[in-house]
């Protein structure tokens, strides 16, 4: 009788499991059929459909609670360095090309010209503001997008919704998978790559999302941060506007495919 209740766990083990494995497979054969009737992006795989939104809800939710002091000890030092609003939003383009307004702390004063036009980022970011960007402690708010599901924890980079109609066919594909806190284009060089580098890098990163892959970048992400690389363009404090294909902002031309490689997404 021990014997066979020792082997009771075990057995609803293994078998919940398989449960768990089947539904996953279903689920993701289900969401594949349905964006390939769409015409959309078709996920790679059971992660990418299937686990990869609850784990950011999981990670999301967890970073707002242990980041919680120092969420408010950045507040407050931006209220005393930088008045209200503590909160800077704007509307940029997710999942699909559909607006989302993104959270961040300031770090840019609203310093105007006499014509009352704001005066260009590099007058407008503070010391205080550079080392809010160094640190990436800017970024803390984007978990709130994470958690109502306008972001996820890896993924390409939101950026203007003017953009949207400058990019040419592949950089369209960036916008198939929700945007990231995290990316790779930002482990390989953030600031320090051209457009041309950094959209290649996104649909790269959306044509192979696998768990493996996320995983990496996240471990990738806390070494640049602790290392404060590619915070400035090369020409400028913040990365220039991107004013569509050609010639990039740093002087550089060729067509993406031509753009240099770095590691390959697991």
């Amino acid at each position: 009788m021990k014997n066979e209740r020792k082997l009771i766990f075990p057995v609803m083990a293994g078998i919940s499991a398989w449960i768990c494995i089947i539904c996953i497979r279903k689920e993701t054969q289900r969401k594949r059929m349905r964006a390939k009737s769409k015409g959309r992006h078709i996920p790679c795989g059971a992660y990418e459909a299937v686990l990869k939104r609850p784990m950011d809800i999981v990670f999301s939710t967890l970073a707002l609670g242990l980041l919680a002091p120092v969420m408010s000890f950045t507040a407050l030092a931006v209220k005393i360095k930088l008045g209200s609003p503590v909160i800077f939003t704007q509307e940029r383009p997710g999942l699909d090309g559909k607006v989302f307004r993104i959270m961040k702390f300031r770090t840019m004063t609203d310093a105007r010209d006499e014509n009352g036009k704001l005066l260009p980022d590099e007058y407008r970011l503070t010391s205080f503001g550079k080392l809010l960007r160094s640190t990436s402690l800017d970024e803390l708010p984007e978990l709130w997008n994470i958690l109502k599901g306008d972001m996820s924890v890896v993924g390409p980079r939101p950026l203007l919704v003017e953009y949207l109609e400058r990019y040419d066919g592949r950089q369209k594909h960036r916008h198939d998978v929700r945007p990231g806190l995290t990316g790779l284009a930002q482990v390989s060089g953030r600031n320090g790559l051209s457009w041309t580098e950094k959209f290649e890098d996104d649909v790269r990163y959306v044509e192979n999302i696998t768990f493996l892959g996320d995983i990496k970048i996240i471990l990738d992400t806390v070494k640049v941060v602790l290392r404060r690389e590619g915070i400035h363009s090369g020409t400028s404090e913040t990365m220039e506007a991107f004013t569509g294909n050609g010639a990039d902002p740093v002087g550089r031309q060729y067509p993406c495919h031509e753009g240099r490689r770095r590691g390959t997404v697991l």
